[in-house]
């Protein structure tokens, strides 16, 4: 009995905190674009969005904000319904064709033939701030390795307003920064430059003088 004891004792504790542990209590949020505007053409044809680059307090599972004293903060009761970076690489990848019709899937490459464009997003900023706007920055890499195509590094900042207060407006805010986003990078606009890929010398080639 003495040893059956603890283990009793234990249990009915486990037992006592499952039943104080509401699962209603927690929130979960997705982050679905809206469709927005009118169709965009076609400049990406088919390519591959590499895993979104998002700060550390943007990746983790909690909603995160920030508060008047400048800190950013967040609640175990509200979080994100799928992993943030998976959740928003899908979300955007999506949006992306959905504006222009282009075929962008995030990684990794599930088709035979390859794309043709490789995408990368760089996020600096994903927060809803302490001034009422919802803050989505970065800066975004188009690649294509053809001999004379273009390559893009471009920039991007913005501002959507959030219509309210609590993960709930969070979560609209940056469903809506992503659509804009979408048809940035779908349009390939935003301060940046443009490079032109140059063929790689052929070492195989004769010298012109023989």
């Amino acid at each position: 009995m003495t040893l059956r004891l603890p283990v009793t004792l234990a249990c009915l504790g486990l037992l006592g905190l499952s039943a104080c542990s509401d699962p209603e209590d927690t929130a979960r949020y997705i982050i679905d674009p809206p469709v927005t505007g009118e169709q965009v053409p076609n400049r990406l044809g088919s390519a591959e969005l590499k895993d979104v680059s998002l700060p550390e307090y943007a990746s983790g599972q909690e909603v995160a904000f920030q508060t008047e004293d400048g800190a950013v903060r967040s609640s175990p009761d509200n979080l994100w319904a799928d992993n943030p970076q998976r959740a928003f690489t899908l979300s955007l990848a999506r949006a992306i064709s959905d504006a222009s019709g282009a075929t962008v899937i995030g990684e990794p490459w599930p088709l035979a033939e390859p794309p043709q464009r490789v995408l990368e997003v760089r996020v600096e900023r994903a927060l809803p701030q302490a001034n009422g706007i919802y803050r989505l920055s970065g800066r975004y890499f188009v690649a294509d390795e053809g001999s004379g195509a273009a390559n893009h590094a471009r920039s991007f900042d913005i501002a959507v307003p959030l219509g309210g207060t609590g993960p709930g407006a969070s979560a609209a805010a940056a469903s809506s920064a992503i659509a804009i986003l979408a048809r940035q990078i779908a349009t390939l606009s935003g301060p940046g430059r443009t490079i032109a890929t140059t063929a790689p010398a052929d070492p195989f080639a004769l010298d012109p003088l023989f």
